[in-house]
């Protein structure tokens, strides 16, 4: 009987499953912790050597007076550089003549690009060919746009020239480029003219995102088309909006080649904005202290606008909630 008992006890603890439980590892709290910043290092480590470090060195530069000439040998000379800028009537002008630059620019692409979208939102025959046509402002390179534009403002040959004298509208001389007047207007019309390709594809693919049951519900409910696009459409694509403005507004400030080779600032200083001035100041006066104080002028601005618009855009989503 004891046998028995004892064969039993042998068999039920070989058929008994083993209940072993395996060690998980643990995460090391270290690693976990830092993984994200190891991925971001070499992106860090880019932005310190290529925008950090030439920074620190323009801020530097600006209370220096340095010449390009001879670059290696500076003069510390604290704010003299700012208040030589700031007490010029000229630079004044400039910063004048940036301000309508830029607003225009950046008013008149959005504008003209919405307007185009809107019209290729709509289904019409050939509408591929015509999303096709309208991007090749914004394909062709700067310098390409700045010599058409050129080309077609000649006094002598130019076609808008013998549009304007054909309606009765031409510029006394013809020559629109040397005209204090005329220089700046066709600057813009042709900055627009080259931006505007941008905003109306971007618009174009937020009025796509636009979902259709809640116009059709709007146009059911017997509201028009301008409450339409203003209770519905807009409120979609607004942020859309807001980010091309930021956009076009950072890259109008820091726009060169078209205004330099149209106009090199012409006549007059009556098309200089911050970097053409900047760029005059370096290389055709040869102080780069005064160019780089220009620079951190066009910084500090370009800083506020992303400052300001950020807290549009903070206000703006609180009244969402709300």
């Amino acid at each position: 009987m004891t046998k028995d008992t004892h064969s039993m006890t042998v068999l039920e603890q070989t058929r008994a499953p083993r209940s072993e439980t395996s060690p998980r590892r643990r995460r090391s709290p270290l690693g976990s912790r830092w993984t994200p910043y190891l991925f971001l290092a070499p992106a860090a480590v880019f932005i310190l050597l290529f925008q950090g470090v030439p920074l620190a060195q323009e801020i530097y530069l600006s209370f220096t007076r340095t010449s390009l000439l001879n670059p290696t040998r500076s003069t510390w000379v604290g704010l003299e550089n700012y208040a030589h800028i700031f007490g010029d009537d000229d630079f004044h002008r400039t910063l004048l003549t940036t301000l309508i630059y830029v607003v225009v620019c950046v008013v008149g692409s959005v504008g003209a690009g919405l307007l185009v979208a809107l019209l290729l939102n709509r289904g019409f025959r050939g509408r591929g060919v015509v999303r096709a046509l309208v991007t090749v402002p914004w394909a062709a390179p700067g310098i390409a746009v700045a010599l058409i534009a050129t080309w077609m403002l000649n006094p002598q040959y130019g076609i808008v020239n013998r549009f304007l004298d054909a309606v009765g509208l031409g510029v006394p001389g013809g020559a629109i480029l040397d005209s204090q007047t005329y220089a700046l207007p066709a600057i813009l019309v042709t900055t627009i003219w080259q931006l505007f390709p941008l905003t109306s594809v971007v618009l174009l693919s937020a009025l796509q995102a636009v979902p259709k049951d809640l116009t059709e519900a709007a146009t059911m409910d017997g509201a028009g088309r301008w409450w339409t696009f203003r209770a519905v459409t807009w409120q979609v694509i607004k942020p859309t909006v807001g980010l091309l403005a930021l956009l076009m507004t950072i890259w109008s400030i820091r726009r060169f080649e078209l205004i330099w080779l149209m106009t090199k600032g012409g006549p007059v200083g009556s098309t200089e904005t911050l970097v053409i001035d900047l760029y005059a100041q370096a290389f055709d006066s040869k102080q780069l202290g005064t160019a780089a104080a220009i620079g951190m002028v066009g910084v500090v601005i370009s800083l506020i606008v992303i400052a300001g618009s950020r807290f549009v855009a903070r206000g703006a989503a609180k009244e969402g909630i709300r």
